[in-house]
């Protein structure tokens, strides 16, 4: 049977289908969106966001020698484990890259996140974090070495050649790892633990990312874009529990399949667009999530508790399909979103010539945006023991900020900041991290009482102290400070500025003011900004010695409504640590999930006594009304 059209021409083949929905636009760019994508990429170009063809080549220079590092170990391992001299000869481990180098979006000076995958014999424990680390740090290229086995992720951190290597290990069920070994392969995942898939998913992911976007290029430019501006606004951290680089590649990537045929200056508008109005804890997804027969535990409300308290879920395309901002809190997504509403109001602007592109990227001025800050400092004995000591107590300043949440019932909103501090007129290793605090809009404190979180800041140092390898000077201080006492050395230039307006263009200075008002919380990116207490007499109080032991500090720390706490038992800080502490919120404490499906138009709804809807099409058509 003849397929042609009447007309005698051949049929067209439909257009590829990205995402689980269609797309809001299939509209292209206009002239002036292609002169708006002309100023944006000179913009990163001078904002030096490209490393240079020096770099790129050392860059590839030190993945060979890492290569050629970790084959030479691994035939070492088969020597000494007894085999034969074919196997001796045929014994290699193979280098995968992921993460933002995977990607193409990587700058100057950034890491380089790579994945060693082994034979079945050489094992994680010793094989890796004992022999190859041995190895390599007997190596003059070799710098910063930090081996970091408990961690969910298992991780050796160092140098080499001054670049900064993350390098993760996998053991496959292989005897011969093939030097073509396609880890996109479900195949892989058989008969290894878990630590391995969460080691390969990084890969697996970064390869699915890239296949899922309508345009590579549109989508690395686009990413490049939002990176640097969420280092800028100070919501780029994972471990702080705001989101990290895979949750921006996916965010952007979903903003892609939404805009097939737009170039990276309507994608960085859109993306606003979209996700002001995204109706959080719907997840965001680039394909359905799939189960297999191997049975690892993928993101599934119906089936696991835990993933009905994500507030912002962004699921990984890869199986097992997790959630990858999982550390999201309620504080730190109400700073996300306000700060995506300040970026669509300074967007809007720029799309009517009232503002550039340099306006969107400003720095945000954390030290002028609230009245009130914690202060945590973090000292050792040495430069080494504040790399392990660092990194131990950042992995777990979010739970500090789950603590304020619980014991002041969500009255005390806690901002952390990223970002850390070094006084260097200090002569002893140290860096301070900063919490900005306030009121929830709408309450206020016209009784004169206040939020008393002394026992909250106890109990998370008393959590800190179980530091598996803690040593003799590793200490941590928590102290609150008013902004007018804030140390001169978060300041850039060593001094306060003059408080001058956030945005020069009072246009986009009222677009970020009309934006927030409808969002919970203030606006923090304005510096001149209505605080709910500014009414009232905070009385803070003035932060008494405390008895000083090894991790001995100020903790007397009251800001607003008093609050009675109980002293809660402390321990380590594991998964289970964090389920105690949203065991409290009460927002999803009804949800009994019985059955789930998906219909042709790509919602995901969870149905029960009481349902959990999952749906990004009536996002996508609210938004895409707005398009017409």
């Amino acid at each position: 049977m003849d397929s042609r059209n009447p007309n005698g021409s051949l049929p067209l083949s439909p257009p590829p289908k990205y995402g689980i929905t269609k797309p809001i636009s299939l509209s292209g760019p206009s002239e002036a969106d292609v002169q708006r994508n002309t100023e944006l990429e000179k913009f990163l170009i001078e904002s030096g966001l490209y490393e240079s063809k020096e770099e790129a080549a050392k860059r590839e220079e030190v993945l060979g020698r890492i290569t050629e590092i970790v084959k030479i170990w691994v035939k070492q391992l088969t020597r000494q484990r007894g085999y034969t001299d074919q196997m001796v000869e045929e014994a290699k481990a193979v280098i995968f890259t992921f993460g933002s180098y995977r990607l193409g979006v990587h700058g100057p000076g950034a890491d380089i996140d790579t994945l060693c995958v082994g034979p079945s014999y050489v094992n994680r424990e010793e094989g890796f974090f004992i022999i190859l680390h041995d190895i390599l740090a007997e190596m003059e290229e070799v710098t910063e070495l930090q081996p970091v086995p408990d961690a969910h992720v298992p991780v050796m951190k160092f140098k080499f050649q001054g670049i900064s290597i993350d390098l993760l290990y996998a053991s496959i069920s292989l005897l011969v790892v093939p030097d073509d070994l396609d880890i996109s392969c479900v195949s892989v995942l058989h008969n290894v633990d878990e630590q391995s898939v969460r080691s390969l998913n990084g890969c697996r992911v970064a390869d699915q990312i890239l296949k899922l976007v309508p345009n590579i290029e549109h989508f690395r430019t686009a990413l490049r874009c939002l990176k640097f501006w969420a280092k800028r606004c100070g919501v780029y951290s994972n471990v702080t529990g705001f989101l990290g680089g895979v949750n921006w590649a996916l965010l952007v990537a979903r903003i892609c399949q939404l805009y097939p045929n737009a170039i990276p200056s309507m994608l960085l508008s859109r993306f606003f667009r979209v996700y002001t109005q995204w109706r959080w804890p719907n997840p965001v997804m680039l394909c359905s999530i799939e189960e297999d027969e191997l049975g690892f535990p993928v993101w599934d409300p119906r089936k696991n508790p835990r993933d009905r308290f994500h507030h912002m879920p962004i699921i990984t395309p890869a199986y097992p399909c997790m959630n990858s901002s999982y550390n999201v809190s309620v504080s730190t997504l109400r700073v996300i979103m306000e700060q995506f509403q300040c970026g669509n109001g300074i967007c809007e602007e720029i799309e009517l010539n009232k503002a550039q592109w340099n306006t969107l990227f400003e720095r945000y001025l954390f030290f002028e945006a609230y009245k009130n800050y914690l202060q945590v400092d973090i000292v050792s004995a040495d430069a080494d023991d504040l790399l392990a000591w660092k990194g131990w107590t950042e992995s777990r300043l979010r739970l500090l900020t789950l603590k304020i949440e619980r014991d002041t019932n969500g009255m005390l909103q806690c901002h952390p900041y990223p970002n850390e501090y070094v006084d260097k007129s200090k002569l002893f290793p140290h860096c301070s991290f900063f919490m900005g605090l306030q009121r929830k809009e709408g309450v206020n404190g016209q009784e004169g009482q206040q939020f008393d979180i002394r026992g909250t800041v106890d109990e998370f140092r008393q959590e800190i102290s179980m530091y598996m390898y803690w040593k003799p000077g590793m200490d941590i201080y928590v102290s609150h400070v008013r902004r007018r006492q804030l140390p001169a050395f978060v300041f850039p230039d060593g001094y306060r500025r003059p408080r001058t307006l956030r945005h020069p263009s009072q246009h986009t200075e009222k677009a970020c003011e009309d934006v927030t008002r409808s969002q919970s919380g203030s606006a923090e990116r304005r510096i001149k900004r209505k605080h709910d207490d500014e009414a009232v007499d905070e009385k803070l109080s003035k932060p008494r010695d405390c008895n000083t032991s090894n991790f001995g500090g100020t903790s007397h720390i009251s800001i607003g409504q008093e609050a009675k706490l109980e002293h809660l038992r402390t321990g380590d800080v594991d998964g289970n640590s964090v389920d105690r502490l949203l065991d409290r919120d009460k927002r999803y404490e009804e949800i009994t999930i019985q059955q789930a499906r998906t219909d042709g138009q790509g919602s995901h709804t969870i149905c029960g006594l009481t349902s959990l809807h999952v749906d990004n099409l009536s996002i996508v058509r609210n938004v895409g009304s707005q398009e017409q």
